[in-house]
């Protein structure tokens, strides 16, 4: 997650059960976010087992979808309210009501819709303009819901931001927010033929779903740099990372595919450091803050996000942007080149710009060695990635990429170092030598909800589960038991008694002589 974070510990393979606090220690973030992240996990996990992979309550399920289509321009799908749950994350459609009161706007009130559709779910941010976020034409297809998670800071949304402390204090924390976003999937997709069964459907689907993982592995290592005794920084002559500080280094992939159009991006800072947008005039940036200090504040020639709600949620990234200019008394950057149209032009988005440490024209040449230097090997602001050997990032730490690697727009490592031991925390072989890891997020997660066979004719693929509880029993077990062996009893003496009646009686039904 995009957040000011010391390290993240958590780790289901050790099966910790919980966080013990001791007396007199100093307190961390990273201790605080295991806590929760085990009682996450736990919640999750047994959701899932009790539910299965998606499932929602009888009678209060949500995600029913319909069908709209006639009277509007472009097909749209509506979005029943209620609760599901999707590999054990609680997922709540319940569309809010409006807050304005009656008085005011009575009008507008009853204009608002009670559930979603697909063009204003709140996550979606699908726009009409763009082909590919319109229906298909095509019948069927399927409606899916994908289901993720992202870390919201007070750059997003200000009402994280506790006003009393006054401006010139940092956020206190951040919040994971769950996204949910139905989406349309063809059908040929699926390799369906027509007539398919709703579990035909349901089978193809998880096909799928199982193909959309990547399939990246990520190394990461620190080793002692080259003209290291040159450096004044104070730090361990034999310190494999150089750094001054204790950093968490983020590396997140930035275009997404194979290995020959994938590229990643790099932050010493977790990518936490976040700078809201107040207008945007051309190449021209208006910002709230320049950052709390020099090392958090943007300076010319760093690589910038310019990032928004929609933006995030939709995952499609843009050529990042570099920053050519800096007017400290307007608050101002100038970057290299206009924003796209899509982001930041809604202030109700929250528009910020996020910034990155990789920078081209650094002075780095091909690195000698073991390692390849990242400068000048950008892409649309991002590094190339090159799989099969090391890149340096900076101070001595190096990644690796696995060959033959997928790679998702998002995915992302954390590689945490340290001043104290001159290294990296990366899990290591018992050589020492780092092991190749999956990416840490983002984890997206799928079910099927409806397959759309055309205008007015929905097949309904959601799951659902009744509640255990049952009312209490008049009696207890062992008076149940008693009762139902009496009458087990009663029963069974009826029974003879009438065979021995039948026995007495010849065939004409009188009593013999």
């Amino acid at each position: 997650m995009h957040a000011d974070l010391s390290r993240d510990t958590f780790r289901p393979d050790r099966h910790y059960a919980a966080v013990l606090a001791q007396q007199g220690r100093v307190q961390l973030d990273a201790d605080a976010n295991e806590q929760a992240a085990i009682q996450l996990h736990r919640a999750r996990t047994t959701t899932a087992d009790l539910i299965g992979q998606h499932g929602g309550p009888l009678g209060a399920a949500g995600f029913e979808v319909g069908f709209l289509g006639g009277s509007r321009e472009l097909d749209d799908l509506s979005i029943g309210g209620g609760r599901y749950y999707v590999d054990g994350i609680l997922l709540d459609a319940t569309r809010p009501e409006p807050g304005v009161p009656a008085e005011e706007d009575a009008a507008e009130d009853a204009r608002t819709p009670a559930t979603w559709t697909y063009w204003e779910q709140p996550d979606g941010h699908r726009d009409p303009e763009r082909p590919g976020d319109r229906l298909p034409t095509r019948f069927p297809y399927l409606a899916c819901l994908k289901v993720w998670e992202r870390s919201v800071t007070a750059a997003e949304d200000p009402l994280l931001r506790e006003v009393a402390l006054g401006p010139a204090m940092p956020d206190t924390s951040a919040r994971i927010k769950t996204v949910w976003q139905v989406l349309p999937l063809p059908g040929s997709q699926l390799e369906l033929e027509d007539g398919a069964t709703k579990d035909q459907v349901r089978e193809a689907f998880a096909r799928w779903s199982a193909g959309q993982a990547p399939t990246a592995r990520m190394a990461a290592r620190s080793e002692r740099p080259e003209h290291a005794d040159e450096d004044p920084c104070p730090v361990a002559p034999d310190a494999r990372y150089r750094g001054p500080e204790n950093q968490m280094y983020r590396v997140e992939i930035h275009d997404g595919g194979p290995a020959e159009d994938a590229t990643f991006k790099w932050s010493r800072e977790n990518g936490a450091v976040t700078l809201p947008v107040d207008e945007l005039d051309g190449t021209w940036v208006e910002l709230a803050s320049l950052g709390n200090d020099d090392k958090l504040g943007p300076n010319v020639g760093d690589q910038v996000e310019f990032v928004d709600t929609g933006y995030t949620s939709r995952g499609e990234p843009l050529p990042l942007l570099r920053v050519e200019e800096i007017d400290l008394p307007g608050r101002r950057v100038r970057l290299s080149d206009e924003p796209h149209p899509s982001v930041g032009r809604l202030p109700g988005l929250h528009p910020f710009l996020r910034r990155w440490d990789q920078r081209a024209g650094s002075g780095h040449g091909a690195g000698s060695g073991h390692a390849k230097q990242t400068a000048a090997r950008l892409r649309g602001g991002a590094v190339r990635i090159e799989e099969g050997c090391w890149l340096k990032l900076e101070d001595g730490v190096s990644v690796y990429f696995a060959p033959g690697g997928t790679y998702r727009s998002g995915d992302f490592w954390t590689v945490p170092a340290r001043t104290a031991t001159g290294g990296v925390e990366w899990p290591a072989d018992a050589a020492r030598r780092p092991l190749l890891q999956s990416p840490k997020g983002i984890r997206v997660h799928y079910a099927p909800l409806a397959w759309v066979l055309g205008e007015g004719s929905v097949a309904d693929l959601r799951m659902t589960f009744a509640p255990l509880a049952a009312a209490v029993p008049a009696a207890d077990a062992e008076e149940l038991a008693a009762e139902a062996e009496a009458e087990a009893e009663a029963k069974a003496a009826e029974t003879a008694g009438s065979e021995g009646r039948t026995a007495g009686q010849d065939d004409e039904g009188q009593p013999e002589n």
